[in-house]
């Protein structure tokens, strides 16, 4: 549309009216929706008209992925926020009342933990934490108030997997929410195993490439409605351009995810035979804990993360070990395209004393390895220079 003189500012900057549809989805980067008149607004906020008026609120970004992933997760519906933190706390919220009893698991993502306790400082919440792969201890654990359990499909970073459906059983009335950030809907549905609602960060495997921070949840209509509301009013809300990036990940994930799960077999074999390691935590390797529950559940593979903890003593040769392998950089994170080594005594678990570190498998020697889209020999090479450096 040709610009001129007489032309309202308010007209400026949008395109001409055409037929043709893009072919990728378009990014609607905007604050604010323009409404006709109060009667549209109306209508808008009785739900008789499909729209949408302030991004804090809702956006066609936000609404697309959050469909997408409730197509995935086979959930009735999905959400989408700043952060897998601020999904998990607006569920929390959605949830429970000050005085509940919530029962999670003492495996939980280290801040995760930091948020219960967070919770149950401030916010008056009764929070037991309890060993999710011991389903006796879990049903001594249960209460008559207990309003939900929190755990994830595969701890981080000791790779406990918690066998949903068994765990679904023993909590009876108790609504499961599930993490499925570690594994995605590709190698395991929490729905479908008996799971009241799922939630992710989405800035892991579903973007794929290291460049969003986003978190994103399904389950029933009626939660995903009352946990959008509440991430609304605590400013919990997505932002529509990283909304468009998680979008475009999803394309690739199913292939992501079968190369990851391969190279990461493959490469747990191989540094379980490699000198200069004191143990290889991997689910599917024979020996560890959570072996049985990995092989029946996760066919495909349990994801792209080992760890390992180094013969050599202390942090000292975490630092020459990681000094030797540039080429696989630090990185507080996981899950992008490239991989990575975290060290979760000075991350995810740096609020943990020694001792409880100790007692949750986590020495000063572990390392947490993010295991990404390289092929497998120049892996390999990396780790076995790595290693030679001890």
């Amino acid at each position: 549309m040709p610009y001129s003189r007489d032309m309202p500012v308010s007209r400026m900057g949008h395109p001409s009216p055409f037929v043709t549809p893009p072919s990728a989805p378009p990014i609607y980067q905007t604050t604010a929706f323009d409404v006709a008149n109060l009667d549209v607004l109306e209508q808008l906020s009785d739900g008789q008209l499909e729209g949408y008026t302030y991004t804090r609120d809702s956006n066609p970004n936000h609404s697309a992925l959050a469909d997408s992933l409730a197509i995935m997760e086979g959930a009735e519906a999905g959400a989408v926020f700043s952060s897998g933190m601020g999904g998990i706390a607006a569920i929390i919220m959605s949830m429970s009342r000050a005085g509940d009893h919530l029962l999670v698991s003492g495996s939980l993502y280290g801040q995760t933990l930091q948020l219960m306790d967070r919770l149950q400082d401030q916010f008056n919440l009764n929070i037991t934490q309890t060993r999710i792969i011991d389903l006796a201890q879990v049903a001594s654990d249960v209460r008559p108030d207990t309003k939900l359990c929190l755990t994830e499909t595969i701890s981080n970073p000791m790779l406990e997997v918690a066998d949903i459906a068994e765990l679904s059983c023993v909590l009876g009335r108790v609504p499961l929410i599930v993490d499925n950030t570690f594994t995605t809907p590709e190698l395991i549905r929490p729905l479908d195993h008996g799971a009241h609602a799922v939630v992710h960060s989405a800035s892991k495997y579903l973007n794929g490439h290291g460049d969003v921070m986003l978190g994103v949840a399904a389950g029933t209509q009626q939660l995903m409605s009352a946990a959008t509301e509440t991430a609304s009013l605590f400013g919990q809300n997505a932002n529509p351009f990283e909304s468009w990036l998680t979008q475009r990940g999803l394309r690739t994930l199913p292939i992501r995810m079968k190369q990851i799960c391969e190279t990461t077999r493959r490469l747990a074999t191989f540094l379980q035979a490699k000198r200069g390691i004191r143990r290889v935590c991997f689910p599917l390797l024979e020996g560890h804990a959570s072996h049985e529950t990995a092989a029946r559940l996760y066919p495909q593979g349990t994801g792209g993360i080992i760890t390992i903890e180094l013969e050599a003593d202390g942090i000292e040769a975490v630092s020459r070990f990681m000094q030797a392998i540039p080429e696989l950089p630090f990185s507080p994170t996981l899950a992008d395209a490239r991989t990575t080594l975290s060290h979760p005594a000075s991350t995810s678990n740096r609020y943990m004393t020694p001792a409880e570190r100790l007692t949750a498998g986590i020495s000063p020697e572990t390392i947490r390895i993010s295991v990404g889209l390289e092929h497998l020999d120049q892996l390999q090479d990396e780790f076995a220079r790595g290693l030679a450096a001890l």
